[in-house]
Formats: structure tokens, C-alpha cells, sequence
């Protein structure tokens, strides 16, 4: 395992990310304290110091399994978790949930009993409710940085615009900005690539990634010879498209090149697009958390980077793709001529 800067701050992170959403059995298929246990474990001797949680995971089990795996050696890990999303325990209070400070103060003493520790090293404030000010929600982090209950800040799913104007008014009023942005991405959900991409760039942010894997459509779960069920055939998910299915295929074919699984292949076309990711797996079984690891040994070529590429139909939208493809007209004939040292992000 290798470490990397979370974004603009100095702290130093494992390059892939333990999710722990999948910790407790609260909503019937995670997995039990023990197999729990278990991967913490590994994740922690391979060199793994990023754990990823939530207030709301498996109804506060995962930040209770966190706290007790983390005890007597807090210092040693960077934990990070969430607030925002409404207490299941208090549906007809409408301040149970949400961007606001009442609800951010009360979350965090909630996580911070449950994790049995004195702060939080990352924040995240899980998805943008728009009904809350941005300078309450800056303020009011602001504040648990100063109390020292927080040690940095993060955002999740929420508009890029928004972030943009939030680290702004940060530097506006010398208050604390968001390091790290965590969002969906893989090889057939590329949407970010759009705008919170090249803000996270541009801004210097941690680029934290979940469902690095299409919810297990790249482990080859779905399109090899014994094909199972899971999320992608039954619930919220959906069954993947033929064109989703396709891309896993292909994945499966490079994967059988290489001599490796398909998980590996995916998680490290994420790792290797630029050196601010950083996947968040979660795992079910040990042996899922084994298979993962092994991703960390080797890197896919240019060629099965390009392949990959080949088999995506993503196209950037307005404004984007109309300015890239419209270069001439700010350039004229002298767009080939000219060293850019800056990306078309």
C-alpha cells in the first residue's frame, strides 16, 4: 500500500479506501462483526489507514464496528464519515435530516459516541439538501474545526457550482474549505467527468470514488459463465443495459489477458486516470477484500486503457464538448502550433 496527500491538505491517506457501508447485517446483506473484523484486519496489516463511513451505514452499526476495531490505536487511522442523510429513527421530525447546523451538530455527537472517539478526521457532508445556505454549512464546519471535534471537511454528491462557490466564500472568510470531494465514477457512469472533475482538478480537491466497481458489474459477476444475482437484478439498481454489459465484457477479456480478476482491471482504471483518486471498496467477504488487494501489484497498459475507452459512448454535452470541438474558432489555424501546458479539462 502507498499513500497519497488528501488534496490541498497534508495528510497522508492509503491509496485505496476501506467502504464499510457493507459492515453489520442491519439491512440483510452485509456482513457479521466477525467477517468484519476480519477484513478491517487485513485492510489495516496490508498498510490501509482510510476507513470510509457514515452516520446512517447499516443504522449506525458501521460507525459502532469502526469504533471498536479502532480502539486503543485511534491515532493510527484516518477516519472518515458523513452527516446529512435523515435519522430513521425520527421520520416525522423534519430537522432529522439535512445540510443544516442543528442537524450537523447533532450528527456529530451522535458519530462521535459511536466511533468512541474525541474527533472526526474527514467530514463529509453527504449530499446537498438545497434548502440550507451554503455560509451556514461553511460556518458551522468552520466552527467543529475551531472546537477541534473535526479535523478536516469533505463533500459528497452534491453540484459542482456549489462546491466551487463554497471553497470561495471559504477563502473570502478564512475559514476552513473542503479538501475532498466524493461522487459515483466508473467505467460506465463517467458523468463526473463533465464538471466535478476538472473542479476537483482545478481546485485541488481529493477525488474520493464509490461504486468504483458498477455496484459488481465489473467483478465479472454478471457476464461470466455462471452469472449470479445481485444488486444489478433485483431492487433499486436495475438491470445493466446491453451496452453497460458490453464494457464489463470487455473487462472480463482483458482481465483473462492480464491473469487476474475483473475487479482489479476496474479498480485501476480509476486509479491509474489521475493521481487524485482514490477508490472506496467495500467488500462482503474476506475473500472479496483478498481479490480486491491484488489490484495494488500490477497496472493495466495503454492499450487496454484505450480498449476500454473504445467501448464507452460518453460524450461530454454542453459546454464541453461544443468548445473542444469548436477549437478553431478561438484558435483559428493555430490550435497544433501552440504548447498548452493546461489540460482541456
Amino acid at each position: 500500500m502507498k499513500y497519497k496527500l488528501l488534496g490541498k491538505s497534508g495528510l497522508r491517506v492509503s491509496e485505496l479506501s476501506l467502504g464499510t457501508m457493507t459492515f453489520g447485517e442491519d439491512w440483510g446483506w452485509g456482513s457479521s462483526k466477525e467477517v468484519a473484523k476480519q477484513v478491517f484486519q487485513k485492510y489495516v496489516d496490508v498498510g490501509g489507514n482510510f476507513i470510509d463511513t457514515a452516520c446512517n451505514y447499516t443504522n449506525g452499526t458501521s460507525e459502532k464496528f469502526v469504533g471498536e476495531f479502532i480502539e486503543g490505536d485511534r491515532d493510527r487511522y484516518v477516519i472518515a464519515t458523513k452527516y446529512t442523510l435523515h435519522d430513521y429513527r425520527f421520520k416525522q421530525d423534519p430537522n432529522a435530516g439535512g445540510n443544516h447546523r442543528k442537524n450537523l451538530l447533532r450528527t456529530v455527537k451522535g458519530s462521535l459516541e459511536r466511533l468512541q472517539t474525541d474527533y472526526i478526521d474527514l467530514l463529509y457532508l453527504h449530499m446537498w439538501d438545497y434548502t440550507t445556505p451554503i455560509h451556514e454549512v461553511m460556518r458551522t464546519l468552520d466552527d467543529l474545526i475551531s472546537s477541534t471535534k473535526i479535523n478536516y471537511i469533505g463533500i459528497s454528491d452534491t453540484p459542482a457550482w456549489i462546491v466551487a462557490k463554497a471553497n470561495t466564500m471559504a477563502e473570502v472568510h478564512g475559514w476552513n474549505p473542503f479538501i475532498a470531494f466524493q461522487f459515483p465514477y466508473n467505467l460506465s457512469f463517467r458523468d463526473p467527468e463533465r464538471e466535478i472533475i476538472p473542479m476537483c482538478k482545478n481546485l485541488d480537491l481529493a477525488m474520493t470514488v464509490w461504486a468504483p466497481l458498477g455496484a459488481g458489474l465489473y467483478t465479472g459477476k454478471y457476464t461470466r459463465q455462471n452469472q449470479s444475482k445481485g444488486r444489478l437484478t433485483e431492487g433499486k439498481w436495475g438491470v445493466p443495459s446491453e451496452d453497460r454489459l458490453e464494457i464489463a465484457k470487455e473487462v472480463d477479456k482483458i482481465a483473462d489477458e492480464i491473469g487476474c480478476s475483473s475487479a482489479n482491471v476496474a479498480l485501476n482504471w480509476i486509479r491509474q486516470q489521475d493521481g487524485l483518486f482514490i477508490p472506496i471498496f467495500g467488500v462482503t467477504t474476506f475473500e472479496q477484500l483478498e481479490d480486491n488487494l491484488q489490484c495494488l501489484d500490477f497496472e493495466i497498459n495503454d492499450n487496454h486503457i484505450k480498449r476500454l475507452a473504445e467501448k464507452v459512448d460518453f460524450k461530454f454535452g454542453f459546454p464541453k464538448g461544443f468548445l473542444l470541438g469548436n477549437k478553431d474558432l478561438y484558435h483559428g489555424e493555430t490550435f497544433d502550433l501552440l504548447e498548452n501546458h493546461r489540460k482541456y479539462e
